[in-house]
């Protein structure tokens, strides 16, 4: 018997890794782009937009210079330099992956792909169309933005996730329709560029996936730093479009007006045109593809994996996702398991999270208790000058076993793995308090929230 032969659709962050684990297994591999290699999060998403912060958050910096000794006259942005680096980036990790690739023998196609039959896929290239015929087929094709029918998406006025992360002159004003994950770190960074921004969010709590404390914390930075927040309110409609302008009407009454317009409420699985229907692969309402825990389509041999199956749409996910659908598709029994996946923010102060908030955790029966500290009683948030936010840990009052933590403050994003790492191998909070941390650190707060659970925190006031 020859090589299994796999074809991956989709080269994000899952189709990728999917494409690379299974050429480690011995599969001869054919991975299948429309675009560019690295999809969504490295060409219109995780990347850009970090790379947009880490410039903002330089700047933020040099501002705050004085406050370390440092004198420093004037620091002010330049535009056209942070979007030639967030490039320069994009290119350098895209040079990175094609290397991986090239390492790992796979064949790497730019085409449009539809398949044909479980083991047929018709892939339309610039020169030609042709058939490839394949063991397993690894669905990876993402997402797209939300595109609400009360916009007209080709006024330059308004904004999907991609289209900003091209702008070539900072907008002096900036409407944001969304104040979740996105919205919340596009209004980080043109609000530190000088830019005059108001968010409209429909729920009652910007970030509506995160705890309440934490959105809360967070909207008064934003409010502090002079964004304009409304909550609980809808935009009904726009009633101009201007030259250099549109004018939005709210539910409660009010119109704003404002150079740009951001819409950013969400994204959807990017299925059509795969001709899933023709092979029999069952799709939900939203047109996400259904799998199993081994991510299995209805279609034997058929995988999917990441934004297109329509549920946790992270970057990490989906890799997760991909080593599963690749291990399985050369005959492993792998499960996906969702327990402890981290969530993350990239504002300033950074948020993440992972497992449960103490009042989900109630929700489902537990007795709980919160271990909570204050990164301003640690001695590394004092020297960085960076003392907002805190850890909380949510721990089982019965077996001691962490379920969950919240972090708000610096590093957050880099610190919430220590806590993932426990919640996936039951760890308790015992545990990570007897644990040495190393002095000054800021991963010192996760020991002392540890401790916080069981009433003995070091280094904090009663």
């Amino acid at each position: 018997m020859g090589k299994m032969k796999v074809v991956v659709i989709g080269s994000g962050p899952g189709g990728y890794v999917a494409s690379i684990r299974a050429a480690q297994l011995g599969a001869d591999v054919i991975l299948i782009e429309k675009d560019k290699v690295g999809g969504t999060c490295l060409n219109r998403g995780c990347i850009p937009t970090k790379s947009l912060l880490r410039s903002v958050e330089a700047l933020l910096m040099v501002r705050k210079a004085g406050d370390f000794g440092i004198a420093v006259k004037e620091a002010k942005p330049d535009f056209p330099k942070i979007m030639g680096r967030k490039q320069r980036i994009i290119g350098q990790l895209q040079k990175s992956i094609h290397q991986l690739l090239k390492a790992n023998r796979i064949e790497f196609i730019i085409g449009n792909a539809t398949l044909l039959d479980p083991h047929r896929t018709s892939v339309q290239t610039n020169q030609r169309t042709e058939d490839i015929v394949a063991d397993r087929i690894i669905i990876a094709t993402g997402s797209e933005p939300v595109l609400p029918e009360i916009f007209d998406f080709g006024h330059p006025a308004v904004l999907t996730s991609n289209e900003v992360l091209e702008l070539t002159e900072v907008p002096k004003t900036l409407l944001i329709l969304g104040a979740g994950v996105i919205g919340v770190e596009f209004a980080t960074v043109f609000s530190a560029l000088g830019t005059q921004v108001t968010m409209v969010e429909m729920m009652e709590q910007i970030l509506p996936t995160e705890d309440k404390l934490i959105a809360n914390q967070m909207q008064y930075i934003l409010e502090e730093q002079g964004i304009n927040i409304f909550t609980g309110t809808r935009m009904e409609g726009i009633t101009n479009y201007g030259s250099n302008s549109i004018t939005a009407r709210l539910d409660n009454g009010e119109e704003l007006t404002a150079e740009k317009i951001l819409v950013s409420i969400g994204r959807q699985p990017n299925s059509k045109g795969l001709g899933l229907e023709k092979v029999g692969v069952t799709v939900g309402a939203k047109g996400n593809i259904l799998v199993n825990e081994r991510m299995e389509s209805s279609v034997k041999g058929i995988y999917a994996i990441g934004d297109v199956i329509g549920g946790i749409l992270l970057a990490h996910v989906a890799s997760a996702e991909g080593i599963v659908a690749a291990e399985n598709a050369m005959g492993a029994d792998s499960r996906m398991d969702y327990s402890a996946v981290p969530s993350c923010i990239y504002t300033m102060p950074e948020i993440a999270s992972v497992g449960l908030t103490a009042d989900k955790a109630q929700e489902i029966g537990k007795r709980v208790k919160v271990g909570r500290f204050p990164f301003g009683a640690g001695s590394k948030a004092v020297i960085l000058g960076e003392e907002d936010g805190f850890v909380n840990i949510i721990v089982d009052q019965e077996t001691d076993q962490v379920l969950g933590a919240q972090i708000m403050g610096p590093h957050a994003t880099e610190l919430i793995s220590e806590v993932a790492l426990a919640i996936r191998w039951g760890i308790t909070a015992e545990q990570i308090g007897a644990t040495i941390h190393p002095h000054p650190t800021l991963a010192e707060s996760i020991m002392e929230a540890a401790h916080s659970a069981h009433g003995r925190a070091i280094h904090l006031s009663k």
